[in-house]
């Protein structure tokens, strides 16, 4: 294949914008904020095989999460800490076909997810830094005029150079080194100026800007090109009722200090070797979800998930409510069969499972990162017999950890702790049922014990 680099050529000055200048997404530009604006244009045409003489593919200066650190190159951005509040845009709008490649320089193993990349039409001179919302998916996407999807996790390892690129028709595509060109999405409005939009998130800590190329189609040798299918992007409206925008996830405070109702653990669901590892009483208002997957049911008045037909395809269920932070929830393995492969997957999940219908819910839980919510999944990895006792717990740090038989297995991922999560398990080979025990919250715990004692409520489950 033959690839042309651009040629670089100095940018000229650009006026500066008001005070008080409504931005692209809503906000306003501080008085002292210095602004520049370019002039409206539509995208740059497919260039002739040739050099194409463009200035240099940089991040913007100034419009970029308040996680970022840049380089005094403008080629090379850091995450400070946490996982998100690490949008970044280009300087310059990118030309169609004109391959946006980035190294990926660091990585954090203990989150979930990795790289967002794409595209929006809005100038990033004209949107002030501070909207800027902590994630790009869904907080952007969910917006007009911003296209964006995760990186399979897969990729985002240190020191591969990803290329992602938008053709004529809106399609959006990507490849990893030398790897064939993959479709990504869809549905990019190519008649309006576009800016690459990138995402350093969670799994992805750093990433490098390296010299940008164009490769007309038309440069192309026969067949060099092979565009694998994977699902589009979905922004059509049945779509958008299922992207769950975070502000409207803030959970009522009745859902967040609801009375947990506590009573001894019945016996019935105890004949287990490793029952005297739970604690003496359990709160019992956790249940599953009424939405599961089409291959799963539910019995026992919402405490059990049994597989069946014995097909493990589409087999997901939820909590019926958001996890609290530090409260473990216990799951009883009530049936395994060792002739089968495969084992319990589980995780959270900003979505609420009320939004979903069980034909959303797919045969392999991984392919959730790819929605507009926050999925975080994961695989038990230590095999599971008829009787064993699963802990999972959420902490203040995001960190989910999972105990086994009462043994700590350590943490397992790191997620989003400051937004409602459901949590969800997807029946696989060996697992044929599973049980929901109840949870044991400290916290709750003290603080009823407090409120009997004559203490009061302080607002965030403690008792003073």
């Amino acid at each position: 294949m033959e690839s042309h680099m651009i040629s670089l050529m100095p940018e000229g000055l650009l006026p500066v914008l008001p005070a008080e200048t409504p931005d692209s997404i809503g906000g306003s530009f501080p008085a002292s904020s210095h602004r520049c604006h370019h002039k409206q244009k539509h995208c740059l045409p497919i260039p002739q095989c040739g050099t194409l003489t463009v200035s240099p593919l940089l991040f913007h200066p100034h419009t970029k999460g308040s996680q970022i650190i840049m380089d005094t190159t403008q080629k090379a951005v850091k995450r400070q800490s946490s996982f998100c509040n690490a949008i970044t845009f280009s300087n310059r709008p990118i030309i169609i076909y004109e391959q946006v490649r980035l190294k990926i320089t660091k990585k954090q193993c203990c989150w979930s997810g990795a790289l967002r990349i794409g595209f929006t039409s809005k100038d990033p001179s004209r949107i002030n830094p501070d909207t800027l919302p902590k994630y790009a998916c869904p907080d952007l996407v969910s917006q007009t005029g911003f296209w964006a999807k995760a990186l399979p996790e897969e990729f985002a390892n240190e020191g591969n150079i990803i290329a992602f690129w938008v053709d004529k028709k809106g399609r959006v595509f990507y490849r990893v080194n030398d790897s064939a060109a993959m479709l990504f999405f869809s549905g990019v409005r190519t008649a309006e100026p576009l800016w690459a939009l990138i995402d350093v998130y969670g799994l992805t800590r750093g990433v490098q800007l390296l010299d940008s190329e164009i490769i007309p189609p038309d440069c192309l040798r026969p067949r060099s090109f092979t565009a694998i299918r994977r699902p589009s992007l979905r922004q059509e409206t049945e779509d958008a009722r299922l992207s769950v925008s975070l502000c409207d996830l803030n959970l009522q405070e009745e859902s967040l200090h609801m009375t947990a109702t506590t009573c001894p653990i019945p016996q019935n669901s105890l004949n287990s070797q490793h029952s005297h590892l739970l604690p003496s009483q359990l709160e019992s208002d956790l249940r599953f979800h009424h939405l599961r997957g089409a291959h799963v049911k539910i019995l026992d008045d919402q405490t059990v998930a049994r597989l069946e037909h014995a097909r493990d395809e589409r087999t997901l269920v939820f909590t019926s409510r958001p996890l609290r932070i530090n409260e473990t929830i216990f799951v009883k393995i009530n049936k395994s069969n060792s002739a089968r492969t495969g084992t319990l997957s589980y995780g959270v999940t900003s979505c609420d499972p009320s939004t979903l219908r069980p034909s959303d819910l797919p045969y392999n839980p991984e392919s959730l990162v790819d929605r507009k919510e926050f999925w975080a999944v994961c695989r038990v990895l230590v095999p599971l017999q008829s009787g064993d006792i699963l802990g999972f717990m959420v902490n203040s740090d995001g960190e989910l950890h999972l105990s086994h038989n009462g043994a700590s297995t350590g943490m397992q991922v790191c997620v989003d702790s400051s937004q409602p999560l459901w949590m969800f398990f997807g029946l696989h080979g060996a697992v044929i049922q599973i049980r929901l025990l109840g949870m044991s919250d400290p916290c709750l715990s003290q603080s009823l014990v407090y409120k009997q004692q004559g203490g009061t409520c302080c607002g965030e489950g403690w008792w003073e």
